[in-house]
């Protein structure tokens, strides 16, 4: 089994549970993925192989000639951009790939979402596609942007399109799903990252209601940095324990700025510890939360993930908050709430009931088994 994913650590763990399954079922397993995420695939323990060494940033900003692009301020034209973005990513990733098959023939080809080049690979060595979530789901308009962007690569393969799925594995929970999306095999997701040595603070807490807040495994300067300086600092006013995840490049510059304690959280572990979850609406936090019945204050950074937060806030175990309406005293208001209200606690132990009585990673491994 091939497994293609890529474009930040997060990628990486929302495929981990069920390329681990494989693994231990006795199946050959190799993870193709970038280089940003190389740190991610190894330290799950599973066999990466590096098909490529530009981030998704590079595809993100640049076109193929390497021109600087402006990300549109347009909601519906920056959620085709990340669909054109994932095209280049795909036709980067395609003779890597290929070549990777020539050497090591999968049976079955797994991709991320948004990983084309999975279903091309696929396509060309006559093997089975599973097409596999991240996240409570992608518009569609990004399918579209990234078939027109691979539209050269397409044509010369004599393929109409991007290729279609044997299966569609969808780890979003059925109550909080895109009405209009199409209709997969649920699977339970399994929250997975990179696992630091545990300390005591991590798995348990005093008295005080604990937050966690992240802007996700990209912030970086000048990418969602503010964005997180801005959620923490609000939060401080609040009678609460304030726990602030980010990656440890960017820990030491955060602290110094919000004035808090930063730094990387198994957030596997200390999730599960937590009152509330204040975030940027990413897919792995988001699901994490569903899973272990968390309320949830979403502030979406990007126009793709607003209908997805959208959907959780009207179920009733989210608040959502929308760029501009952001300011530190509605953050503060709106995760005072959630922590006070017993509302979002039931309705969000009620989405975890849901979530966890989704089919387990092995049950999904025997129908792709039947597909081989």
């Amino acid at each position: 089994m091939l497994f293609v994913t890529g474009g930040s650590p997060a990628t990486v763990y929302a495929l981990t549970p069920l390329a681990t399954e494989a693994r231990n079922a006795g199946h050959e397993v190799l993870v193709a993925s970038n280089a940003e995420t190389m740190e991610a695939v190894t330290g799950a323990g599973l066999p990466g192989v590096c098909v490529s060494d530009v981030p998704i940033r590079h595809h993100i900003y640049h076109d193929r000639a390497g021109t600087p692009l402006v990300m549109p301020e347009d909601p519906d034209l920056a959620i085709r951009a990340i669909g054109h973005a994932f095209g280049r990513m795909a036709a980067a990733y395609q003779e890597p790939l290929l070549e990777l098959a020539r050497c090591w023939r999968p049976d079955v080809v797994v991709g991320g979402t948004l990983h084309y080049s999975a279903a091309v690979l696929a396509a060309r060595i006559g093997v089975p596609f599973v097409r596999h979530s991240w996240d409570s789901g992608e518009p569609l308009v990004v399918d579209e942007a990234a078939a027109v962007e691979m539209r050269p690569e397409l044509d010369a393969l004599g393929l109409a399109g991007i290729p279609g799925t044997a299966l569609w594995v969808d780890v979003c929970p059925p109550s909080v799903r895109d009405p209009e999306a199409l209709q997969g095999t649920s699977m339970r997701w399994i929250p997975c990252n990179l696992q630091p040595p545990l300390e005591p603070w991590m798995y348990s807490k005093g008295s005080a209601p604990r937050v966690g807040v992240t802007a996700g495994t990209k912030t970086a300067p000048g990418y969602f940095f503010d964005y997180l300086v801005q959620l923490a600092v609000a939060l401080k006013k609040l009678d609460a324990e304030i726990l602030v995840s980010a990656p440890p490049a960017v820990a030491g510059q955060l602290s110094e700025a919000t004035g808090m304690r930063v730094g990387w959280l198994p957030f596997d572990t200390v999730a599960r510890t937590c009152d509330l979850l204040v975030h940027h609406a990413g897919g792995g936090t988001a699901l994490t939360g569903m899973v272990y019945g968390i309320p949830q204050l979403v502030v979406p950074n990007m126009p793709k993930l607003v209908a997805p937060s959208q959907r959780l806030a009207a179920y009733g175990a989210a608040r959502v908050i929308l760029p501009g309406d952001d300011t530190p005293e509605a953050l503060a208001d709106a995760a005072g709430d959630l922590l006070a209200n017993d509302h979002y606690r039931e309705r969000a132990r009620d989405l975890a009931e849901e979530a966890n009585a989704m089919p387990a990673p092995q049950e999904v491994l025997g129908l792709i088994e039947k597909l081989v």
